[in-house]
């Protein structure tokens, strides 16, 4: 919490806010009228961005939780207010709508649009069954299994009400068509997270569709059940359909009047279809699908491309959405066939639809995410390559930096307004720049402490289920006595977390674990390596690699005389992502080069100082400041064919875990031997990398592609963070 609030909130029922869809908790009226007003404006002055999934639990970044505590309000003789008292003091925080990377990115992108006041709102899908909640056997490996949770319950989520019948949800309709080409209709309540900046003076509503209700057809409840829900490819295709077409019904059935419309990935591309039926019917008339030729749907494509802003996030070919023509015949009308045959074709596959392709052509701008990707992405679509232009990632540092490590920036007088401006850490001129690197340290080892802690706690309660359940713990500490299975706090960790792809080789280190084990021994090192993260449920590879994570562990463990200790952390979520970020001593990222775009679990944990050890891919190209910021190992060749392939016989596992070993003494000499010189990595972090890899940097670079009237304050806020870097030199 900042310690000054721009707006004074004298009671408690002053966060109460309504308009004609429900009452709901955060902000003042007067916050909410004028976004909301912002939102609904004629001028069509705001965005909507779109994305598939959406990462922002209440459990790591509270504002309103936070002010609530701050003021001691626990009690009100409202009983409406009470309720909301309760559930935001003591509710479960859990919004299980997101899988990894793209859907924490979209939380942290949004908090960043609150903080800095850009009129945005969200749309996405309400999964009630989330992703999934992962369960770690060490036989069997990942166990996936459905989320439990309860929207009706989590703070900062509304179900919107309908203004014409008091007490019923507002419910939706939304088009689709059916294989015999006959209109058919889903339908859809909504609901409303209020992603609320930490001053409590702004909000962006994100809106999820929940098509999990009795009034829905059948296949569409079951493919609202699941992200990422992959059981066949119609669902799959379906669940596309179900955010792109829901966004006009949406948008409409609220007012709101969003000029651009920002798509976060190509999941939701199927609102441009809509789009470009709309102006073939403004221009050609009711009959346009008999009136219209190639050159009418092409023309009003470039008509609608001028709202359309578009992000692509990885370059792996799985990530693009490709349909047979044959699937999309049977559930859409033969108008849309003719637009998908001009604008989603591929010429590397005739009999399918690439929707990756179709959201690359029909747009105002395209940008990668990272200098890297842009390079790559240019190369795959050598088409629009002079549109597509470098937004590089970040994250919210107000969600990522541990509270020990705030609290230490709140008490340095250079820091100040930090919370406001990361772009303070550029200019951090230390008066006393000894006993600042003294307290840093001193925070990390708290932080890494709660890290052993936690640790510990797992693996004893892991160790005393084993009788009650017929899970086999997913590490082999959990099998050993106490006194021989437990973390020291201090000891050199590593952290990994992420979705477990093929391509991101979480066992890369462990390729050779004999020379992995000589190098501790030799020296008498002690590792802690702490893994954690999931393989979607259908990605069999992906889950062999996790596998793979524990069936080293006793030969590590054995070959290093107890010197390394291998942890597989399971349930990976945002809460334990917070938490390892900021405990461990390096953070490893050990991708093929150039397959992961931008990354931007490293740039959590630089933001709290801590050095990465990485491959030279995504975001780590920008961030490793010639060796200033943490280290390099790996291939570093030309772009060419054979590296953009996920093959299993180019993924080069030997070359690179043979420079990760040659590297790896050279680190922990420097931690054990020369830690002044480990905490000027600390410190050059702060001042290098904060001020970039921040989403108040990312989200003003994206306000430059909105065209967006900004009052005079908000404007020159975002342009202040515009000079904090430019992803695209061009672009200065």
């Amino acid at each position: 919490m900042t310690n000054k609030k721009p707006i004074r909130i004298n009671a408690i029922e002053e966060l109460t806010c309504s308009n004609r869809f429900g009452t709901f908790f955060g902000v003042p009226q007067s916050v909410f009228d004028q976004v909301w007003q912002e939102l609904s404006s004629p001028p069509k002055n705001s965005v909507a961005y779109v994305s598939m999934e959406i990462g922002a639990d209440p459990d790591i970044f509270h504002p309103v939780q936070d002010f609530l505590t701050e003021e001691e309000y626990s009690k009100s003789p409202d009983p409406t207010i009470q309720q909301l008292l309760d559930k935001y003091l003591h509710g479960p925080r859990k919004i299980p709508n997101y899988s990894g990377g793209l859907g924490v990115l979209a939380g942290d992108t949004l908090k960043s649009f609150a903080d800095t006041h850009v009129p945005v709102m969200a749309i996405s899908l309400l999964y009630r069954e989330g992703y999934f909640s992962q369960l770690v056997d060490s036989r069997i490996g990942q166990i996936d299994q459905a989320t439990n949770w309860s929207p009706e319950k989590t703070p900062t989520l509304f179900q919107l009400q309908d203004p014409l019948q008091v007490g019923q949800p507002l419910e939706i309709t939304v088009p689709f068509f059916n294989e015999y080409d006959h209109p058919t209709e889903a339908k859809a309540h909504v609901w409303m997270k209020m992603e609320i900046s930490e001053e409590l003076d702004y909000f962006v509503p994100e809106f999820l569709l929940d098509y999990s209700i009795p009034s829905s057809p059948p296949w569409v409840r079951e493919a609202g059940l699941r992200l990422y829900n992959a059981k066949s490819a119609i669902m799959k295709a379906n669940q596309r359909r179900m955010l792109g077409s829901g966004i006009l019904p949406l948008t409409e059935a609220l007012g709101l009047t969003p000029g651009t419309i920002h798509l976060n990935e190509q999941h939701g591309v199927a609102v441009t279809l809509h789009l470009i039926l709309r102006q073939l019917e403004k221009t050609k008339g009711k009959d346009f699908r008999r009136a219209m030729n190639d050159d009418d749907i092409m023309a009003a494509a470039q008509e609608v491309a001028q709202h359309i802003v578009y992000t692509i996030h990885t370059p792996v070919k799985a990530g693009h959405d490709r349909f047979a023509r044959s699937l999309y015949t049977g559930i859409s009308h033969e108008t849309c066939h003719r637009i998908l045959d001009l604008l989603a074709s591929d010429a590397d596959s005739p009999h399918e639809y690439n929707f990756t392709a179709f959201a690359m052509r029909v747009n105002r701008t395209i940008n990668s995410v990272s200098r890297l990707h842009r390079d790559v992405t240019r190369r795959q679509f050598p088409d629009v390559a002079e549109k597509i232009k470098a937004i590089t990632n970040g994250v919210h540092h107000l969600t990522w930096i541990s509270a020990t490590r705030a609290e230490l920036f709140d008490n340095t007088k250079e820091l100040a307004g930090w919370r406001d401006d990361p772009g303070v850490f550029a200019q951090m001129k230390l008066g006393d720049e000894q006993a600042f690197r003294k307290q840093l340290q001193q925070t990390w080892y708290q932080d890494n402490e709660a890290l052993v802690a936690y640790v510990n706690t797992m693996l004893s309660d892991h160790r005393s289920q084993m009788d009650t359940t017929w899970i086999d713990p997913p590490n082999y500490l959990s099998h050993l006595l106490p006194q021989e299975s437990h973390l020291i706090p201090g000891v050199f960790t590593v952290g990994f977390a992420r979705r477990f792809s093929t391509y991101k080789r979480a066992d890369l280190i462990f390729d050779d674990i004999p020379a992995l084990a000589d190098i501790l021994v030799k020296n008498n090192w002690r590792i802690n390596l702490i893994f954690a993260g999931k393989a979607h449920p259908q990605d069999e590879p992906g889950k062999s690699v996790l596998k793979l994570i524990l069936d080293n562990q006793k030969e590590l463990y054995e070959r290093s005389n107890g010197l390394a200790q291998l942890i597989f952390i399971p349930g990976y979520d945002m809460q334990i992502a917070k938490m390892m970020v900021s405990g461990v001593h390096t953070w490893l990222n050990s991708p093929k080069r150039p397959l992961e775009a931008s990354g931007t679990s490293g740039m959590k944990a630089a933001m709290n100082g801590v050095p990465n050890l990485s491959v030279m891919d995504g975001w780590w190209v920008e961030g490793y400041h010639e060796g200033a910021t943490g280290w390099k190992f790996g291939y570093e060749g030309p772009l060419n064919a054979e590296s953009l392939s996920e093959h299993p016989d180019t993924l080069l596992y030997a070359e690179d875990a043979q420079s990760f070993y040659r590297l790896l003494p050279q680190v922990l000499e420097l931690f054990y031997e020369r830690p002044d010189e480990y905490m000027q990595l600390a410190v050059n972090n702060l001042r290098l990398n904060v001020p970039i890899f921040n989403t108040h940097r990312m989200a003003a670079e994206y306000v430059r592609k909105y065209d967006l009237k900004l009052p005079k304050q908000t404007d020159a806020r975002i342009k202040n963070f515009q000079k904090l870097y430019q992803s695209e030199p061009s672009d200065a």
